[in-house]
């Protein structure tokens, strides 16, 4: 599917009016990375469908609509996550996490937070700390890859199972999410319009927002750092006992960075009180989760009506799998894509079928996607508060997304391309993690340039109050 039409289905989604699609130029074309899917197309089209929805939004508070522009290999390289701090590009994955063959197949392990690698071990009869990762592939070769996934599921942990995408099709999680839309807007409360205040032309689009970003891995946080360059005030809101990723260096920039204890009386207040502040909540906890502290949706509409409050999820909200855990990599191996890459893969180069190892997509962009589809839905759910009032509800999952980066089609002679160089969207600066590379913004705004004013700073360097 072209961008453009790409672009404009997601406009058609949100219902927002259709004349303004004609002040946005996206350039390139897929493939821009290798890969058998339209990579390029998603990370563009969410990108533009983000800074495009704020500029809606800045227009309904009396701005001039200004010329938005994506060119789609910087929106690819954008998406691929990359990050170096003082001159050291971390290695984002554990030494466990990966790929293993099963007796029947092949399971991927996700093992970036150590309750989560060290409970794996655990249920292999492995001994943590004592354990390689060659004892962990052997004893997975006794296990099923389903039974594994359904036993770590069962434990609290996150693995998935190798499928096909006619496996996936005929998966009861698939059926009970055959029939939502990518993005669901639910009016959950009354209140009255509460529209921001005005904006200057020189103002960016998302200024005097405030956003409460409650996510930890990467595609809430990428919606909060992209909120923030649209100059949302936005604070990620961290638990002091939960672990985080090192990727929190990139996808903080332009936030506050705040702890708060749910677990206490006191963190409770805290979160009411910066509630009672806030435009947006976005949130990423399991479904349910919140609800069990006192903040999930319909009791955040209560403590603070006319919010809106976005909800991500792993495998979405109804289904069998509606309370599971999962993150990016393991959606993708779940859905079908790792095999449908390796099968691409070995058409292209001639070799035998079935020889090639399951294939992960060349960066993360179910996470990076749905990161800016939040935002581009954030955006929305804003201006129908301005404009019609209400609270709001919004809905996303990577499996919905996963759904839809496969609607876009394939890509003839995919891997045929190399990586592009990365070094002229790249901006280095100071940050309280240290010396921080990372990649610049790829939305081109005629008048107001996106950026992000605050430094990423590590949890708890800012209190919880606006």
């Amino acid at each position: 599917m072209r961008p453009d039409t790409t672009l404009a289905n997601l406009w058609q989604l949100a219902q927002l009016p259709g004349d303004s699609l004609a002040t946005v130029t996206l350039t390139g074309a897929d493939p821009v990375l290798p890969s058998s899917f339209a990579v390029g197309t998603a990370a563009q089209a969410s990108i533009a469908a983000g800074a495009l929805a704020a500029v809606e939004l800045a227009h309904t508070r009396g701005q001039r609509r200004q010329r938005v522009s994506v060119d789609m290999t910087h929106a690819a390289l954008e998406c691929s996550g990359w990050f170096a701090l003082d001159g050291k590009t971390p290695n984002v994955w554990d030494a466990f996490s990966g790929l293993y063959r099963t007796a029947d197949g092949w399971v991927r392990v996700h093992a970036n937070f150590a309750h989560h690698r060290d409970g794996a071990l655990r249920l292999l009869g492995l001994t943590p700390g004592v354990a390689t990762r060659a004892d962990a592939e052997s004893a997975l070769r006794q296990w099923r890859a389903a039974d594994f996934e359904q036993a770590t599921a069962d434990a609290g942990l996150v693995a998935a199972a190798c499928r096909s995408f006619d496996e996936w099709d005929a998966h009861p999680q698939a059926a009970a999410l055959a029939d939502l839309p990518l993005i669901r807007w639910r009016r959950i409360g009354d209140a009255p319009p509460l529209p921001l205040p005005p904006l200057r032309d020189d103002e960016r689009p998302l200024t005097g927002v405030r956003v409460l970003d409650l996510t930890r891995i990467l595609a809430g946080p990428v919606c909060g750092r992209m909120l923030a360059a649209y100059g949302a005030d936005v604070m990620l809101v961290n638990s002091p006992h939960l672990p985080n990723i090192e990727s929190i260096a990139d996808t903080s920039r332009g936030k506050r960075s705040a702890h708060v204890d749910l677990r206490s009386e006191s963190g409770r207040r805290d979160l009411q009180q910066l509630l009672a502040g806030s435009h947006v909540f976005v949130q990423g906890y399991r479904p349910g989760g919140l609800a069990a502290l006192g903040f999930g949706p319909d009791e955040a509409a209560r403590l603070r009506p006319g919010i809106v409050y976005v909800s991500l999820s792993a495998y979405g909200d109804v289904g069998p799998w509606g309370q599971r855990r999962g993150f990016d990599s393991l959606v993708q191996t779940a859905t079908g894509f790792n095999r449908a890459e390796a099968d691409a893969l070995e058409r292209s180069t001639g070799a035998a079928a079935g020889s090639a190892d399951p294939k992960a997509l060349p960066m993360q962009i179910l996470d990076f996607a749905t990161g800016h589809l939040m935002a581009f839905a954030t955006a929305v759910a804003l201006r129908r508060q301005a404009i019609e009032g209400g609270s709001w509800h919004v809905m996303l999952s990577l499996a919905q997304t996963a759904a839809w980066l496969r609607s876009l089609g394939r890509i003839e002679d995919g891997f045929a391309v190399s990586k592009p160089d990365m070094a002229p969207f790249i901006e280095t600066v100071d940050s309280g993690f240290g010396r921080l590379s990372a990649l610049t913004h790829s939305a081109r705004f005629e008048r107001t340039r996106a950026r992000w004013t605050r430094p990423s700073m590590p949890p708890g360097s800012h209190p919880p109050n606006w």
